[in-house]
C-alpha cells in the first residue's frame, strides 16, 4: 500500500558489508527527527539486520483490516518499521527460501504493509542484483520510485561491484540519487584524525566516471555502532561522520522535494 507515499528512496550496495543497513537506518532516523514521516523496509532476506540496529528484535506483527500494521519505534508513530527478522522466532533462524517464495514476500511486503501516509520510504535491498532487485522494481511499476542511493566502500573490489550496480539501475530504469562512500578513513576518536585505511577517493571517482551524483564521504567511527536505536546525528552532532551525514541528507532532501 504506496499509494500514500510521498517519496520512495531505495539503498543498494554491490556487496555486502559496506555497511548499506546502518546508512538506511541512521537515514531514516535523522529524517524522522526532522519532523518527516518516515517508513524503512527491510527486504534483505536472508540478512536482516534492521530490527538489531533499530533495537527492536522481538516485536510482533500484527493484522488490521487494511493489511500488515508495522513496527513503530515511537508513540508518535513518526517511524515505521517492516521486516523479515519480526517474522521469525529467534535472530539465529536462517531463511532458506528459492526465488520464486523470496518474490512472493517481497510483493507481499509492498503491497499489503498498511505504511499510511508517509513523507519518506526508505527501502534496504541485499546486496547485489538478483532476484529480490527484480522484484522490488516490478512492483514499483505502479508507483512513484524517486530513485536508489549506492553504497560502497573506497577498495577496488566494491567500487567494481558498485559499476555493476549502476549499470543494473540504468538497464531497469531507476534513477540514480548517488553514491554514497563509506568507510572513508578512521576518525581517531582522541584527537579526530582521519586516517585512510582502505583509500579514498574512489567512490567520487566512479561518480565522474559514470556520471552520477556524488552524495559524499563517512569516515569509520565506532560510535556510530554503538548509537543502536538511536540517530548518530543526534547523539554526536559535531562528529566529522555526522556532520558529512547531515550534508548528505540534505542533498538527498533537495533532490527529491
Amino acid at each position: 500500500m504506496l499509494d500514500q507515499v510521498k517519496h520512495i528512496i531505495l539503498v543498494l550496495s554491490g556487496k555486502g558489508g559496506v555497511g548499506k543497513s546502518t546508512i538506511s537506518t541512521q537515514l531514516a532516523l535523522s529524517l524522522k527527527d526532522l519532523d518527516y514521516k518516515v517508513g524503512l523496509l527491510d527486504i534483505d532476506l536472508c540478512g536482516p539486520s534492521v530490527p538489531y540496529l533499530l533495537q527492536l528484535e522481538g516485536s510482533e506483527i500484527h493484522q488490521c483490516p487494511e493489511g500488515w500494521v508495522p513496527v513503530y519505534t515511537d508513540k508518535d508513530q513518526k517511524l515505521a518499521v517492516m521486516s523479515i527478522g519480526f517474522l521469525l522466532k529467534n535472530r539465529n533462524d536462517a531463511v532458506i527460501w528459492r526465488g520464486p517464495k523470496k518474490t512472493a514476500m517481497i510483493k507481499q511486503f509492498l503491497d499489503d504493509v498498511y505504511w499510511q501516509d508517509l513523507d519518506y520510504l526508505i527501502i534496504d535491498t541485499p546486496p547485489g542484483t538478483s532476484d529480490e532487485h527484480i522484484s522490488v522494481m516490478e512492483n514499483l511499476k505502479t508507483v512513484k520510485c524517486d530513485g536508489a542511493v549506492i553504497v560502497t566502500t573506497p577498495q577496488e573490489m566494491a567500487i567494481e561491484d558498485v559499476r555493476k550496480e549502476i549499470t543494473f539501475c540504468k538497464k531497469t530504469g531507476i534513477p540514480v540519487l548517488g553514491i554514497i562512500e563509506n568507510m572513508s578513513g578512521f576518525v581517531c576518536p582522541t584527537c579526530s584524525e582521519c586516517t585512510n585505511i582502505f583509500s579514498s577517493g574512489g567512490g567520487q571517482a566512479l561518480a565522474e566516471l559514470t556520471e552520477v551524483p556524488f552524495l559524499g564521504t563517512l569516515p569509520l567511527d565506532r560510535r556510530m555502532g554503538e548509537t543502536l536505536g538511536k540517530s548518530y546525528i543526534k547523539e554526536i552532532p559535531d562528529s566529522p561522520a555526522a556532520i558529512e551525514l547531515k550534508k548528505i541528507i540534505e542533498k538527498l532532501t533537495s533532490k527529491v522535494s
